[in-house]
């Protein structure tokens, strides 16, 4: 009997895996911020060194690069410890609901599925996150040669978190060891005032991050109709009451399938349990978390970024003056590794990605074609890069210096134009006002009077 039902569950295993397609049964697109950098950038999945199509560049050949300042997200990532325990707490479940049951095929193949994952693990950088980081220096060296040649100085700094450390030797191992950089070994900075400014925001720690109202959003969409369908579909296929299951526990499956894919590149048996449908509903409970926590929700979430912000224009004015004085560039190469937690303020700061109504509880069929997508903007190993370049033979003397900003290896359009390249001091201008007004200090201090968190945000 004993033999006869684990032949069972074996088959209802196989079978489970046998009915998914590759890339997670279409599932791929939608796990938001733990969505493989191949989701944004397809063509790597064949060939990791591809610099893509239209990877030539727009600028004319009289211009050459200056200075690349480089804001990365650190490459593919275990799940945190807290995810681990839900996990184990699902599966466990699953082992006591499946023992001595056939008649729940899905919930007796979970079951066998063997829970891997350790609580040591904890958001440690995955081998595929070295892979992610080598390569991407790879590329990066590739795009801009003139930048990336030996004997070129490159300051590497990160987050003080291990998987940021580790992504930042990571990239400086794909560089290859013919890039001496002036023949020092690069050391990893700690720089977390940078790369973790929020940590370093009380206003955006006492009002957004530890304020469980400002999240309620969040949690009305997770008590919320489309959130509801789901629970109730998955509950069904594990044969457990509904009220066994929660939003989070719900979510913690998704996002297993989506970290079995990311680290080992498998179709996990996890994945079973839900339709596109389904997962693009956990997709937006999971973009707007991002959205109010990170993005436009308030506006402590960007502002409290402008200290980041300014440094990239201090350091590029810097190579301006330099450039003008025929100095050496003292930093042509700033590559700095953080989070999406970095990079989601920095963009919103910028004016990236923002709809035309905030993202609620209550639009979910209306943001269907959403511009703020986490996994489109910041999936592992994101990456937004300014290079600027000086350039020859032109017609004004403004034009002698001139940006592109890439986000992901992909020109981004700037808002004052439209185009891809501006000229620096046409970029300086249209963010003239947080250049000069966003002070990081005055912006993140706790408000004295004493009004509520909802008033002030």
């Amino acid at each position: 009997a004993v033999a006869a039902m684990a032949a069972r569950r074996a088959a209802g295993l196989l079978l489970l895996l046998l009915v998914l397609p590759p890339a997670s049964a279409g599932l791929s697109g939608y796990f938001g911020t733990k969505s493989r950098y191949e989701e944004v950038n397809p063509h790597l999945v064949s060939d990791p060194l591809s610099l893509g199509p239209g990877a030539s560049g727009s600028l004319p050949a009289s211009c050459t690069p200056l200075q690349l300042r480089a804001v990365l997200r650190h490459g593919t990532r275990y799940p945190t410890a807290g995810q681990i325990r839900r996990l184990g707490d699902l599966h466990a479940r699953l082992l006591r609901r499946a023992a001595g049951s056939a008649a729940c095929p899905a919930a007796a193949a979970l079951a066998d599925w063997p829970m891997w994952y350790e609580e040591s693990l904890d958001g440690r950088l995955a081998p595929q996150g070295r892979r992610d980081m080598e390569q991407l220096a790879r590329r990066m060296a590739a795009r801009f040669p003139a930048l990336f040649a030996a004997r070129r100085r490159l300051e590497l700094a990160s987050s003080s978190k291990h998987r940021c450390l580790q992504s930042g030797a990571a990239f400086r191992r794909g560089l290859g060891p013919t890039l001496d950089f002036g023949g020092d070994e690069v050391e990893v900075q700690v720089n977390d005032s940078l790369m973790r400014f929020f940590d370093h925001c009380a206003k955006f720690v006492a009002l957004v991050e530890e304020n469980d109202a400002a999240m309620c959003q969040v949690s009305a969409f997770k008590e919320g109709p489309e959130m509801k369908k789901v629970l109730e579909k998955v509950a069904g296929a594990l044969c457990l009451p509904v009220e066994e299951l929660n939003a989070d526990l719900v979510q913690v499956a998704f996002l297993t399938c989506s970290y079995e894919l990311a680290i080992k590149n498998v179709t996990s048996p996890w994945c079973s349990l839900f339709s596109e449908e389904d997962a693009k509903v956990l997709e937006y409970l999971n973009d707007l978390k991002q959205y109010w926590k990170r993005g436009y929700g308030y506006d402590i979430n960007s502002r409290s970024s402008c200290v980041l912000f300014q440094d990239i224009f201090q350091h590029l004015d810097k190579a301006v003056e330099e450039s003008k004085s025929s100095k050496p560039i003292s930093s042509p190469l700033i590559v700095q590794v953080g989070h999406a937690e970095t990079l989601q303020p920095l963009l919103a700061l910028m004016g990236y990605f923002k709809d035309d109504e905030p993202l609620l509880a209550s639009n979910y069929a209306r943001q269907a074609q959403r511009k703020f997508r986490s996994g489109r903007i910041v999936p592992y190993a994101a990456n937004l890069v300014f290079v600027l370049y000086h350039c020859d033979h032109v017609n004004a003397s403004q034009e002698e210096y001139q940006v592109q900003l890439l986000l992901n290896e992909k020109l981004l359009s700037f808002h004052h134009s439209n185009e891809t390249t501006s000229t620096y001091t046409d970029l300086k201008d249209y963010y003239k006002d947080i250049l000069e007004n966003c002070h990081f200090k005055e912006e993140c201090e706790l408000p004295k009077v004493n009004v509520t968190a909802v008033d002030e945000l």
